[in-house]
């Protein structure tokens, strides 16, 4: 079976500072299990990695999508599996990074959409349905069918739950661990949460600082609001601000609050993932040295 190295974790965690390293150490090339950095102009509000961070390893997955295409958990399997493939060929070791949990329990798990990209009927009869009863009637008519999916999904998100639900009626089989063809090794980088809250904050400031704004603003007058990676954290809250409906302060607050409570969400979902290993980030050499002892017992395994 084909090794493939998964680093999962909260955002502000370091997974990227982490996958990097252990690329070099392992010949490995890093894919991006991001929801938001697969789109062109993001760059500052989803902490796109930089050409300088990257230090020459290759990264796939970023900067691949208009602003104004979609890009969905069944864009990502799909994406994914042909660069871990290109990887492979290479001799190289494929190492998958990302806070985006959906997208890895969906390729761990061995979800199977049918070869159905999306399912636009089920879409838009489930839009029709929030505008007209609410977005927590129908968080909760999917919660009762797939209790165990929608329990790690948030129930405020319309986009989170649209997608999620449709993963749960059309592609929720799983294949059998037999039928496989990886070998995961999996880790999730989290650390003490006063500390990440902290780091959590001082990043939402650097991004201000940085011009999120106004990178928001051109965003907003090219595209508009409605498209895909709009309504992530980070530039809703700032088209609110653009928007005259909160002040400067009220969005920073925001985007600091959202930002902690997705990561709080993303360790939940996390828990629901098989075999991960958990890693304290809060020291970075600490926690090379473990991941680096675990990955040398895993590589030395026999392949099936």
């Amino acid at each position: 079976m084909k090794k493939v190295l998964f680093i999962l974790g909260t955002t502000c965690s370091g997974k990227s500072d982490l996958a990097v390293r252990l690329a070099k150490e392992y010949n490995g090339e890093i894919i991006s299990a991001d929801s938001v950095q697969v789109f062109k102009e993001f760059d500052i509000g989803s902490a796109k990695i930089t050409t300088k961070q990257m230090q020459g390893i290759v990264h796939y997955g970023v900067d691949i999508k208009e602003p104004n295409e979609e890009f969905s958990v069944y864009n990502f399997i799909e994406y994914t599996k042909e660069k871990v493939d290109e990887i492979t060929i290479k001799g190289k070791l494929p190492i998958i990074v990302g806070g985006t949990g959906l997208y890895a329990k969906a390729l761990i798990e061995g979800y199977n959409f049918g070869d159905t990209e999306k399912h636009t009927t089920f879409r838009a009869e489930l839009e029709k349905q929030i505008v007209e009863k609410g977005l927590g009637e129908v968080y909760n008519e999917f919660k009762t069918l797939y209790p165990e999916v929608a329990k790690d999904i948030d129930k405020n998100n319309a986009v989170r739950v649209i997608r999620a639900y449709e993963i749960a009626k059309f592609g929720s089989t799983k294949q059998s661990s037999r039928q496989t063809k990886y070998d995961f090794l999996t880790f999730a980088l989290s650390m003490e949460r006063a500390k990440l809250y902290k780091k959590i904050n001082i990043r939402v400031d650097i991004m201000l600082d940085s011009g999120l704004v106004e990178e928001v603003k051109n965003l907003y007058e090219k595209y508009g609001e409605n498209i895909q990676p709009m309504r992530a954290i980070g530039y809703k809250e700032v088209v609110s601000y653009l928007k005259d409906e909160i002040d400067f302060k009220q969005m920073s607050e925001l985007i600091k609050q959202h930002t902690r409570n997705y990561a709080k969400r993303q360790l939940t979902f996390l828990k629901g993932i098989s075999n991960v290993i958990y890693i304290d980030s809060s020291g970075q050499e600490k926690a090379y040295s473990q991941m680096k002892g675990e990955i040398d017992k895993w590589l030395t395994q026999k392949k099936s």
